[in-house]
């Protein structure tokens, strides 16, 4: 397993995190399996999603935020319920599958770490699993 740090800078954001994702994989020299992209946060979640235009970071985050307000009225003493409750309908993590050592992701794809309760510094884990054939079982 792998992991890098990240510091976010707003309390909602979308960070790029598909390079540093790559990396870790092009480090573990695994060939063919999957990678799972993880956050160990209860407030900041993985996504896959379009990485071409912008405004689909914004559109999302504009969206959660008029799900989810961020309101006073929430019974979670520490004011960051609505982070909690986005984390949990982005999900944790993402699986992505890997070939020939290079993550396979669409042409528009990008994995993007969510953050619902910045600036902080975060973490992100990434478990690798090698496939039945490349670690020499029969399938």
């Amino acid at each position: 397993m792998r992991q890098f740090t990240l510091s976010t800078t707003r309390r909602e954001e979308f960070l790029d995190i598909t390079a540093e994702v790559a990396q870790a994989v092009r480090e573990s020299g695994l060939s063919d399996g999957a990678a799972l992209v993880y956050s160990p946060h209860t407030t900041a979640g993985i996504t896959i999603n379009e990485g071409a235009d912008p405004d689909v970071k914004r559109d999302m985050l504009a969206h959660l935020a008029h799900l989810v307000p961020n309101r006073a009225d929430f019974r979670h003493a520490e004011g960051n319920s609505d982070a909690h409750i986005k984390t949990s309908l982005m999900g944790p993590s993402q699986m992505v599958p890997v070939s020939g050592g290079r993550l396979q992701l669409g042409t528009w794809q990008k994995i993007y770490f969510c953050e619902f309760d910045g600036p902080r510094r975060r973490t992100v884990l990434v478990q690798f699993l090698p496939s039945a054939i490349a670690a020499g079982e029969d399938q």
